[in-house]
């Protein structure tokens, strides 16, 4: 099951320049931002762990987004 709902996807599509959007394109973009975001989430995990620290920081997000 899904963790972020459709409607700010469609919000993000529309933003950036989209009018019409079908469901399916939605529900796949959904797919790979949730794919990205738990990529992200774990590599901020472990530079947190590398650091000692229990509590993931920004830094933390930061760097993860770099790499």
């Amino acid at each position: 099951m899904s963790r972020i709902p459709l409607a700010p996807i469609d919000r993000i599509m529309r933003k950036a320049g989209a009018d019409r959007i079908s469901e399916d394109a939605k529900q796949r973009l959904r797919t790979a931002v949730e794919e990205l975001g738990d990529e992200i989430a774990e590599d901020s995990d472990r530079a947190a762990e590398h650091a000692d620290r229990k509590t993931i920081r920004k830094e933390d997000i930061d760097l993860a987004v770099e790499v």
